[in-house]
């Protein structure tokens, strides 16, 4: 089985068990597991400090990889804040911006679970309405086991405010309903939306992170037809 032999090596030099080398850097003894195994993601920012002060070593020399656009900052109030700096350029076909956004679209946001220890993210096709200076974004029924849905309001090419989501019943959050708020911005072409959303975690926090939407099709019944399944498929 493959690992990450880096830090195998670290810790095996300082003569320490897993537990151990996981408690000296406040990591649970699964995490420093999961870290050991082959190609494990970064740790968090404050983790890396940890590890770098525990070990003398920059974290790309225990087996982790380079720093890339998207980490989790810790907000001192037990939140989340998951920023993403170098947003990628939209490659859609290009639409006039600030006009009528109505389409399909493909909606993904990213989030960190504190219970796990990991980033995910949802994706859904969505549905976006634009009438006036109002939009109504809403999931297709089977393009996720969640439905969500966003009432924003339009000026020029800010998109402003508030977004649901039914999650899973059978999943990791049993059907928990979360709200929030969010503010999209379009970019130059027209066919990317990006911003971040606020809500709230299971404890009570406020967290945020990146929420995108990028352009797809214009609205029709085969459209639709066409775009109601996992975007994976």
């Amino acid at each position: 089985m493959t690992r990450n032999l880096a830090l195998v090596a670290a810790r095996t030099a300082r003569n320490l068990t897993q537990e151990e080398a996981a408690a000296q850097v406040e990591v649970s003894k699964r995490t420093w597991q999961r870290w050991e195994d082959a190609e494990p993601a970064r740790p968090q920012p404050a983790q890396v400090r940890k590890l770098q002060s525990a070990f003398g070593l920059p974290v790309e020399q225990l087996g982790f990889p380079a720093d890339r656009n998207a980490m989790v900052v810790e907000d001192g109030r037990g939140g989340h804040d998951l920023e993403v700096r170098f947003p990628p350029v939209s490659t859609a076909p290009a639409r006039p911006p600030a006009s009528d956004y109505s389409g399909i679209w493909l909606s993904r946001y990213e989030y960190f679970s504190s219970s796990r220890e990991e980033t995910y993210a949802g994706q859904h096709f969505v549905v976006l309405q634009q009438d006036g200076s109002t939009v109504s974004v809403r999931s297709l029924p089977n393009s996720a086991s969640s439905t969500m849905g966003m009432d924003l309001v339009v000026d020029g090419v800010v998109l402003t405010g508030t977004w649901v989501e039914d999650t899973d019943k059978t999943g990791y959050y049993r059907g928990k309903r979360y709200v929030g708020g969010i503010q999209l911005v379009s970019d130059p072409s027209g066919a990317r939306l990006a911003g971040k959303w606020v809500g709230h975690g299971k404890d009570g926090e406020v967290n945020t992170g990146p929420w995108r939407l990028d352009y797809q099709a214009e609205v029709s019944r085969a459209t639709i037809a066409e775009y109601d399944r996992l975007p994976n498929d």
